[in-house]
């Protein structure tokens, strides 16, 4: 009999499970999650370990659209995707959102001449709309588990000349699952390891070393490693991977024992954190990612400008210095530093009024 009732109760606990991923798996982006609270904008979305207040989109700083660039802008893409974990960590996708998204497009049309636009997407590898968007970005992908059809469809996405960023995911453990995912989508290609010297760290801002960023907590608790994810077994430097085409363009950027955006999440709410990963780190790290979708910059065809001169660099600032405290940024937020671009508005219409006599013979 106690035999009887345990695999009973066995069986229960199997069907709960599949059931739950099967919800999960059926779930627009725009729908709450199984086995979570979520009452909408400014509720709490999880229970647990992951308790989270939502920010509702007018807590973030918004702009508006130049009319001649209405429809050509750069839209920051998040992919959701399913995942195999511990009851209520199914749903990595959706780590560091939306803060990361919001601040970051934020900070890339603000120091970019690049036309961003001021909302942000959530799409499955599955949407027909995913062609329409050059750069994708999956964050938490430690237990990432594509199906089949997600994979022909990164493949086809990134062969047509789409990019995707893979951040946080951490460990032996982390890259494993990552490496098994990719190999579905590109099973006659292995990544290759960028060093310092490779163009990514350099195209826009000049890192002097590889980025490492950590979530907050593990800053606040003294650890340069999220163990949280898993062992290191020794190794707890940064490593980026790519994979290029047969062109030699870049299709994507596997960040491994980085969690970037988390620099973008938590940029107001500590200021030296802030220095440390945001503002040296995150940010700078996340454009010139974000300058590896524009074919022509990769390509060195379209200048931009320097200072006063044309040249390759976008910014004035190799090392990102510190400017001084305002808090237009984030409003109702903790006061936040910017990086140093006192002319950055100057800048931008200089880039975009070149741009606009020259792009004919480009």
């Amino acid at each position: 009999m106690r035999i009887r009732t345990t695999v009973l109760l066995w069986v229960i606990a199997w069907l709960a499970v599949t059931l739950a991923i099967a919800q999960s798996r059926d779930r627009r982006p725009d729908e709450p999650r199984a086995g979570r609270w979520n009452p909408g904008p400014g509720g709490y979305r999880d229970w647990g370990r992951r308790p989270r207040r939502v920010r509702s989109r007018d807590e973030f700083p918004t702009w508006e659209l130049q009319p001649q660039f209405q429809k050509d802008v750069f839209t920051f893409v998040r992919i959701q995707y399913d995942s195999h974990g511990p009851f209520g960590w199914w749903d990595r996708w959706d780590n560091d959102y939306p803060d990361s998204d919001l601040n970051f497009s934020f900070r890339l049309q603000q120091l970019t001449s690049l036309e961003v636009a001021p909302d942000c997407k959530v799409l499955r590898l599955s949407d027909p709309e995913l062609f329409d968007y050059p750069f994708i970005y999956m964050a938490g992908v430690q237990r990432m588990a594509l199906r089949g059809p997600e994979q022909d469809a990164l493949r086809r996405y990134l062969l047509n000349g789409g990019f995707v960023m893979m951040d946080d995911f951490w460990a032996p453990e982390g890259w494993a699952n990552v490496l098994a995912e990719m190999r579905g989508v590109f099973p006659d290609q292995e990544p290759v390891e960028l060093s310092l010297d490779h163009d990514i760290f350099h195209m826009i801002y000049d890192l002097k070393e590889l980025p490492q960023v950590v979530d907050i907590r593990t800053w606040r608790e003294g650890h340069t490693f999220e163990r949280l994810h898993g062992w290191s077994d020794g190794d707890e430097s940064p490593h980026f991977w790519s994979y290029f085409d047969d062109r030699g363009r870049m299709m994507a950027l596997l960040c491994h024992n980085n969690d970037l955006g988390d620099g973008w999440e938590r940029e107001g709410e500590n200021e030296e954190y802030f220095h440390q990963f945001s503002e040296r780190q995150s940010y700078p790290m996340g454009i010139n990612i974000v300058s590896a979708t524009w074919p022509y910059l990769q390509r060195q065809q379209l200048p931009v400008c320097s200072g006063n001169i044309i040249g390759t660099k976008l910014v004035t600032i190799p090392d990102v210095q510190p400017a001084a405290i305002h808090n237009r940024v984030c409003p109702g937020r903790p006061l936040s530093r910017v990086l140093d671009l006192q002319s950055a508005g100057d800048l931008k219409g200089r880039i975009r009024r070149f741009c606009q006599d020259h792009l004919a013979v480009i």
